[in-house]
């Protein structure tokens, strides 16, 4: 399957509908998530758990399919993940109560994360450092799209056909994503693939860990995915239960919201460096989560919330972009176990940030997770520009100070 290669226009597309499985996966329910507490007579906690599970297996799967692609090449262990996916989706469609609900979502993002993760290892496969750039640009605003589409799309499927409705069309996602994987080309032919044993396969983690920029690079990335997480965990709840908007205007809201990111992922290419677009991304996210955490405390009506949202997420998305970039660039030799490493610990920490959110007031323990989200991402990035002079003049004050000792203890 190496002769003949894919379009560019076949790759971009393909390369952004499976990084989009991570949006579709999680976003496109969150609008029945209240109705889903009904359906199976359990609290919010217990139907808030399928998102967390299905992030942990986002994270699980990607530590799988990583090195499994790295050693099998990127279309075989796609087609396995593939797969799986319709299997646990029909699952959850059917499941007879919430337990076996949400052990399903841990098993459809285990699947989900195949997708994921291998399509940050093509890129890396086919293009140079700038086209890289570009290219993971590209393909993050195309999941910034799918971010839109999903909670909107989920909106007008839940008043047609139910949170089981969201389900079958994510079936049909999975079958026409087998078709698109069955046409793609291998892209990591067999002389460049990893022939070792499986003990050693999973030692290259450590490898690839010793690379200590790599690792401030995902901390980063991590971090800011807590911001991310957090988000989606407390809009819901925020708009609906505080401001009381109704499923399909939250929905309009919350893609409205992820335009952000659309804008912001393709903006932050045009920057003289990525490590520039990371810098202004961090600092900006900073100084946004300050101001939300304030207004939370000032009970702010609904405008001022949804217009520092939204500015937050376009911080949010600058980010991503670079990090990812730069990640990706420190570990050619590795993409796969370096992608999988970068999927996994942003969706560990969206795992761990999501139940947070609802302890005591929602609004504050959000505004408190943004604020301390954002401060450890800019820490590590500001840690990461050994070469850039305004490193020193940041890390002067006092809160990067104490999280840089402990990094430079860590690393």
């Amino acid at each position: 399957m190496t002769g003949k290669q894919n379009s560019k226009g076949f790759i971009l597309v393909f390369l952004g509908m499976l990084s989009a499985f991570g949006p579709f996966v999680m976003d496109m329910y969150l609008p029945t998530l209240p109705a889903m507490s009904d359906f199976f007579q359990t609290t919010s906690s217990r139907v808030q758990l399928g998102l967390t599970t299905s992030m942990v297996g986002l994270a699980t799967g990607q530590l799988i399919f990583g090195p499994l692609s790295d050693k099998y090449g990127r279309r075989s262990p796609l087609l396995i993940a593939m797969a799986l996916f319709l299997i646990s989706t029909v699952g959850c469609i059917f499941s007879q109560n919430i337990s076996q609900f949400v052990a399903l979502r841990f098993v459809q993002g285990i699947a989900g994360a195949g997708g994921v993760v291998i399509s940050r290892s093509i890129a890396a496969d086919k293009y140079s450092a700038h086209e890289l750039a570009g290219m993971l640009a590209t393909i993050g605003a195309i999941n910034g799209i799918a971010t839109v589409v999903a909670p909107i799309g989920g909106g007008v499927l839940a008043d047609f056909g139910g949170w089981h409705g969201i389900f079958w069309f994510l079936f049909i996602v999975g079958v026409l994503l087998i078709i698109g994987s069955m046409r793609f080309r291998e892209s990591l032919p067999g002389g460049q693939r990893q022939n070792i044993r499986w003990g050693d396969m999973y030692r290259r983690f450590g490898i690839v860990l010793h690379n200590r920029q790599y690792v401030r690079y995902i901390l980063q990335y991590g971090f800011t995915m807590g911001v991310l997480f957090t988000n989606i965990a407390s809009a819901p709840f925020i708009m609906q239960q505080y401001y009381g908007l109704s499923p399909m205007l939250f929905s309009f809201c919350f893609g409205v919201n992820a335009v952000a990111m659309v804008i912001s992922s393709a903006l932050a290419v045009r920057f003289s460096t990525m490590e520039r677009a990371l810098h202004v991304g961090n600092h900006g996210m900073l100084f946004i989560s300050i101001l939300l955490s304030v207004a939370f405390f000032l009970d702010c009506n609904f405008w001022i919330y949804e217009i520092l949202i939204f500015c937050l997420l376009a911080m949010v998305g600058m980010t991503f972009t670079a990090s990812n970039t730069l990640a990706m660039d420190c570990e050619r030799k590795n993409a796969g176990v370096a992608s999988a490493l970068l999927g996994a610990i942003g969706f560990a920490f969206g795992g761990i940030v999501s139940p947070l959110v609802g302890m005591g007031d929602i609004r504050m323990s959000t505004g408190f997770l943004f604020f301390m989200g954002s401060l450890c991402s800019c820490v590590c990035a500001c840690f990461s520009f050994h070469r850039l002079p305004f490193r020193k003049k940041a890390l002067n004050f006092a809160p990067y100070r104490i999280i840089n000792v402990f990094l430079q203890k860590l690393l």
